[in-house]
């Protein structure tokens, strides 16, 4: 199955499974968001600190399987270890990361800015075209030409902090981080070097 049909079945499950659900409860998010994320992401999901990320207009299906991600399950460890935060969705239910995640995904998000013209120069290309001769696909290929991501699949970029993707990008590539699918974004970081994630992650920052 090739990319495009895998990404149209995902995308056909996946609204299957919401159609089946209640609809998410915007003002329980908000509630949550308030009380459980706003410290470290902002209570409209516009992180004060680069050491966090922006949640603000990020896709539900997303935020939602990084919520399960985080929490240890059948007795085994978090498929994404950071213990600060298996103690903040630990306490939630289903219901719970289904509203916050809705109430996240349709906020704002406040854009950032590149910060070096040299290594945005260099990010522009990786995001766009990539490098076939090592096997290092462009980003835009997954993420979109503006960042914004393709619901349930892969994540919005737009707008993140460039020292959060720097963070995550380093941290797939040694493997502290490995709940992406089939590994890949594992495989495309480890082609990287510590110049190009940074370079790409400072053109992501200011992409719009």
């Amino acid at each position: 199955m090739n990319r495009a049909l895998a990404i149209s079945a995902l995308a056909l499950c996946a609204a299957a499974a919401t159609a089946a659900e209640p609809a998410a409860d915007l003002g329980k998010g908000q509630t949550i968001a308030s009380q459980v994320c706003a410290a470290c992401h902002g209570a409209d999901g516009n992180s004060p600190t680069p050491v966090n990320p922006k949640l603000a207009g990020q896709i539900p299906e997303y935020l939602r399987k990084q919520m399960r991600n985080f929490k240890p399950e059948d007795g085994k460890k978090a498929a994404r270890d950071n213990p600060v935060m298996m103690g903040m969705v630990t306490g939630l239910s289903s219901d719970d990361t289904r509203n916050v995640a809705e109430y996240f995904g349709r906020q704002k998000l406040k854009g950032g800015a590149a910060q070096g013209r040299d290594t945005a120069a260099l990010g522009q290309k990786l995001y766009r075209g990539g490098d076939m001769g090592r096997g290092l696909p462009a980003c835009a290929a997954c993420h979109g030409p503006n960042g914004s991501g393709v619901p349930v699949q892969y994540p919005r970029l737009s707008g993140q902090y460039m020292e959060y993707t720097e963070a995550q990008l380093k941290a797939f590539r040694s493997g502290q981080r490995a709940n992406d699918l089939n590994g890949m974004m594992r495989a495309i970081a480890a082609k990287m070097s510590d110049a190009e994630i940074r370079a790409v992650s400072d053109y992501i920052a200011g992409l719009h």
